[in-house]
C-alpha cells in the first residue's frame, strides 16, 4: 500500500464511523503531510512510495486503527 491508498482507505473508514478525517500537506517536509483522524494524528511519508509493513502499523497506532479496519 502507497501513501496515497493509505489516506483515502483512512478517509473511507473515517466517513463510515464518522470521525472527520483531513490531510495537511504543508505540515512536514518535502513530500511528507500530516493525516488526521479525529483528534490523534501520524506523519504520512512520500505519497508515491509503499509503506513497509513496519511503518504502516506504527502510523494506524498513532491513529489508534488496526490493520483489519482499513482493509
Amino acid at each position: 500500500m502507497n501513501g496515497s491508498e493509505f489516506i483515502k482507505r483512512v478517509k473511507k473508514f473515517g466517513k463510515m464511523t464518522g470521525t472527520p478525517v483531513r490531510f495537511e500537506s504543508r505540515h512536514g517536509k518535502g513530500s511528507h503531510g500530516r493525516l488526521y483522524y479525529g483528534s490523534r494524528f501520524t506523519t504520512v511519508k512520500d505519497r508515491k512510495k509503499e509503506i513497509r509493513a513496519g511503518l504502516l502499523h506504527a502510523m494506524l497506532d498513532q491513529l489508534g486503527l488496526t490493520l483489519d479496519d482499513i482493509l
